[in-house]
């Protein structure tokens, strides 16, 4: 076993998700190669770091993420659900997580979009990550079809990766007319068949969200390059440690043949 870990919202297992907290204890790993968050934008516009549309499951705010400004989102507590030790944790602005993990992590930001809300969120997104210099290591993934479309029409060269729990046949097909190469799929709808298909497209695949050391193994065994998406990156360790395999470590995946690379077009 030697597959990429992703730490899911940041090290979700150990530390309040989608926190400086979380993502801070994932790039102190250094087999952690990647870190996963969701992005959403404030009142004012601003991309922030929330999963939730609502506030109320991991913070002492109501109502929706779309009503505050960055400012107010900043001043709740978005550690106190999670435990006591993280009291005062607030709502990071994706600016925070471009600059904290440069050079130290890739990222997988999804943007929380139904269509509906956030009706400039890729322009924004896309904004920051030029202006921190991060095009080579971040991929942009979304539910939502309409929002890669866009995303590829303002943008040739960046990376962007559709998220699924569900396998379609047109799935290749889809990923081809956003000149996309990358996936992210729930685990239990990867199968050895699944997985050669996507190989065979140079498709990019990353299996969401494997917590338990059993299922670890069995996704793992699909393929030496699936990344694997978990709230607990010591379990990975772990998973490793017991196949006698050496994790992927950054400076291994920075050398990797397989990562692809792109060259914005400002």
């Amino acid at each position: 076993m030697n597959n990429p870990c992703v730490a899911h919202r940041g090290w979700s297992g150990r530390a309040p998700e989608n926190t400086m907290a979380a993502f801070r204890m994932a790039l102190e790993a250094p087999d952690v190669a990647w870190i996963e968050l969701d992005v959403q934008l404030s009142k004012d516009a601003v991309p922030v770091v929330i999963h939730d549309y609502n506030l109320r499951r991991t913070t002492n705010g109501r109502g929706e993420v779309r009503d505050w400004t960055a400012a107010e989102l900043a001043s709740l507590d978005a550690g106190s659900w999670f435990s006591s030790k993280y009291k005062g944790e607030s709502i990071p602005t994706l600016d925070d997580v471009l600059r904290e993990s440069a050079g130290r992590a890739k990222l997988n930001i999804e943007l929380k979009t139904d269509g509906i809300r956030y009706p400039h969120i890729e322009e924004k997104v896309l904004e920051r990550v030029y202006e921190h210099g991060r095009m080579d290591d971040v991929v942009l993934t979304s539910f939502h079809l309409g929002t890669l479309q866009r995303l590829r029409k303002l943008s040739d060269h960046v990376r962007i990766g559709l998220i699924l729990d569900g396998w379609r046949n047109t799935l290749l097909h889809e990923l081809r007319e956003l000149k996309s190469d990358f996936l992210s799929i729930g685990y239990t709808k990867l199968n050895p068949a699944r997985m050669a298909l996507l190989n065979e497209a140079g498709i990019q695949t990353m299996a969401w969200t494997v917590n338990d050391k059993r299922n670890m193994r069995k996704v793992a065994a699909l393929d030496p390059a699936l990344l694997i998406c978990t709230n607990y990156p010591d379990r990975y360790r772990e998973v490793v440690s017991e196949s006698g395999s050496k994790p992927i470590s950054r400076r291994m995946l920075e050398n990797s043949k397989n990562w692809f690379r792109f060259k914005p077009n400002k």
